[in-house]
């Protein structure tokens, strides 16, 4: 074969590209579920938000051959793909299930089957010579003919891959934020208000607790409860995940009479001997 001088070029040709894009996103459904490797998650997960939902529409919007060109067609693409993310996850937000992994996952998946069967239909509906299909033309003379062409593609991959590789690297390192823990009490209606305020010797007091781990990283705590300074109640190890939220009714019961008697929440974490959370606190009168 004379290929190499631009005679006989060597052409790659694919005649539907549909199949092979929705075999990918089945692909990075089941690596969510079923690997626990980031590492094919990123591989995959890049192309699903920043290209195929561009590429998808693109497909939809343009299934002739020839009316825009391929850098073209790839340019828009990833435009098209940051602009109609944020849109799906900003409907997503006004509705039940939220901007969650799940709802992005399966939302993206849905549409991009969708397109994917208009463009089928409509590709259908052209001659076979007119459809549009993925043509890769590998000959030199394409290069020494179009010089500004190959400086532009040459650019426009760079581009490309340096904003892919900016973004993997940004998710498989993720920069950590504060650490914390949200530590409250609540009254018995879940709200801010109606908490105890005067009680009997002898007579439980409620309130509901809650604690949410900010720590990034698996966390065990202890709540301990003290009344004027001395332990009244004890509750945990209460063992919590990054982000995982745990809330519960806790009770104390005063043995003392006496007014304004300090009612105190300490919250111990990773079995430290020193309260890691100590402002919580109420104050009772206690009658005989």
């Amino acid at each position: 074969m004379k290929n190499l001088d631009g005679k006989y070029p060597l052409r790659i040709k694919i005649r539907s590209e549909l199949l092979p894009l929705v075999l990918l996103v089945i692909l990075l459904v089941l690596s969510i579920y079923f690997v626990s490797s980031n590492i094919p998650r990123i591989i995959l997960g890049l192309p699903f938000v920043l290209f195929m939902p561009g590429y998808i529409l693109m497909a939809v919007l343009f299934p002739r051959r020839g009316v825009i060109g391929n850098i073209e067609r790839v340019a828009l693409s990833f435009g098209l793909s940051i602009a109609v993310v944020p849109i799906i996850g900003l409907i997503l937000n006004f509705t039940s299930w939220g901007i969650r992994l799940e709802s992005m996952l399966w939302t993206l998946a849905f549409f991009i089957f969708i397109m994917a069967a208009l463009t089928w239909f409509r590709r259908r509906r052209l001659p076979e010579a007119d459809r549009f299909g993925i043509e890769f033309n590998l000959s030199l003379a394409i290069w020494r003919n179009g010089v500004q062409n190959k400086y532009l593609s040459i650019i426009l991959i760079l581009v490309v891959l340096g904003a892919l590789g900016t973004m993997g690297y940004a998710i498989a390192s993720p920069k950590v934020g504060q650490k914390f823990t949200e530590f409250y009490i609540l009254g018995l209606e879940d709200k801010a208000t109606d908490y105890p305020k005067e009680l009997s010797v002898g007579k439980e007091g409620r309130v509901i607790t809650g604690i949410i781990n900010h720590e990034y990283e698996l966390a065990s705590y202890r709540l301990e409860i003290r009344i004027n300074g001395l332990k009244d109640n004890e509750l945990g190890p209460i063992i919590l995940e990054y982000e995982e939220k745990w809330e519960g009714e806790v009770i104390f019961v005063p043995q003392v009479a006496g007014e304004k008697q300090k009612v105190e929440f300490l919250l111990y974490k990773n079995g430290e001997p020193e309260p890691y959370l100590e402002e919580l606190r109420l104050w009772i009168d206690v009658r005989e």
